[in-house]
């Protein structure tokens, strides 16, 4: 595994410490800032983008983290190679790639797809399955969506508490709800509905229902809300499940105010591929965008999982620039966390004050980047988006 990162080319690199940066984690000598303060003067450490730096200082600086670790960016710069190599294969037998292998690649080059897909599959429990030969793949047509609702924890996780699976044929192929492991302070019913009664008998844990989905690092993914063109939207943001179905079905998943149906969305995600195949993905659509964000709000960011004994005002002198706490939005406490919106002047001071938390209160503060109302992505790794998640079948789904 330390060879075939030594042997990665400059790019891989760069999104291996990128991944590093995402997800907090630190070698020997500490985060990725951390290595550069103390062994590239030649920026400092105010200039953290990887692109920036050399070959040899990505490389040694991936060198200081531990054999397991450094096995498991291997991993990852083998996955880079395989795709890479399947890619090419797909530009030599353009006529052997099927329609829902197109919608995987579509999904792949979207801007937005390595900034949301990026899985902290080196955890304890994540599965990493192995890639098939890429004739194999280019052919592959078996799909299955899959959409999850989420409890809040008292200790400001979230666990899975159903889970949905159908397949191309919108035969289901799993609903189940699942007992987590630890003590709920939040079962969010309006949202998820379900309730503390809903669980009563049952045993089925998150290990159970692994053998099937969930925490699986699978790259054969179509994202629905890649593969249309909107008229309408940035390209970094992204229509919710329900304004999707609007536009391309429609009808809505759910009326306003009405709980999630963790069935039904995971239907929804399935006909909207659907309907792509069908009809194709070339002509921009429009959908609703009343339910965005204004422009005053993407100049926030949320902080949450924030101690009850940290106060929130605390908070701006973790930033630099003219960081302040929106009085007007009201800390929100779950068990002994809480979250609240932290405002700034330009788009400049949010991208710089989101960079800056990299390596910092890792499990203490978590800050996102508000990108609409409904369907803020967690500490940046939550697999999908409104039960969007789209899988080719293999052996498991993600």
């Amino acid at each position: 595994m330390a060879k075939r990162l030594a042997g990665a080319e400059k790019e891989v690199l760069v999104e291996v410490v990128r991944f590093t940066q995402k997800n907090g984690l630190k070698g020997s000598g500490g985060a990725w800032k951390d290595f550069l303060d103390k062994n590239d003067k030649k920026y400092g450490a105010s200039v953290s983008d990887p692109q920036k730096r050399t070959r040899d200082v990505l490389l040694a600086f991936l060198q200081t983290f531990s054999r397991d670790f450094q096995k498991y960016f291997g991993k990852l710069v083998k996955r880079h190679k395989e795709r890479s190599a399947f890619q090419q294969h797909m530009k030599n037998f353009p006529d052997m790639v099927s329609p829902e292998q197109k919608l995987v690649e579509l999904t792949v080059e979207h801007p937005e797809y390595r900034k949301n897909y990026n899985f902290p599959s080196y955890q304890e429990g994540w599965k990493v399955l192995r890639k098939r030969g890429a004739s194999e793949l280019m052919s592959s047509s078996a799909m299955l969506a899959i959409d999850c609702e989420m409890v809040l924890c008292h200790d400001g996780t979230e666990a899975v508490v159903r889970v949905c699976v159908v397949d191309n044929n919108l035969e289901v192929k799993l609903d189940m709800l699942i007992k987590p492991c630890k003590a709920i302070a939040d079962y969010r019913t309006h949202i998820t509905a379900v309730s503390k009664e809903d669980l009563d008998g049952v045993t089925t844990s998150l290990a159970d229902v692994q053998v099937s989905s969930l925490k699986i690092d699978y790259f054969q993914v179509i994202d629905t809300a890649y593969i249309f063109k909107y008229a309408n939207l940035p390209t970094t943001t992204s229509p919710s499940l329900n304004n999707l179905c609007k536009s391309v079905l429609g009808y809505p998943v759910r009326e306003d105010g009405e709980p999630h149906n963790c069935l039904k969305d995971a239907e929804a995600a399935m006909n909207l591929v659907l309907a792509n195949l069908k009809l194709g993905s070339n002509d921009p659509i429009e959908v609703d965008a009343s339910s965005y964000v204004a422009e005053s709000d993407a100049l926030k960011l949320l902080a949450h999982r924030i101690p009850v004994y940290l106060p929130s005002q605390e908070l701006c002198k973790v930033f630099s620039g003219n960081a302040r706490i929106d009085d007007k939005i009201d800390a929100r406490i779950r068990g002994g966390f809480y979250s609240t919106f932290i405002s700034f002047n330009d788009s400049d001071e949010v991208e710089k004050a989101f960079e800056e938390l990299d390596g910092q209160g890792s499990g203490l503060l978590c800050c996102t980047k508000l990108r609409t109302r409904f369907g803020v992505l967690d500490e940046g790794y939550v697999s999908g988006k409104d039960g969007r998640l789209i899988c080719l079948k293999q052996q498991s789904v993600q």
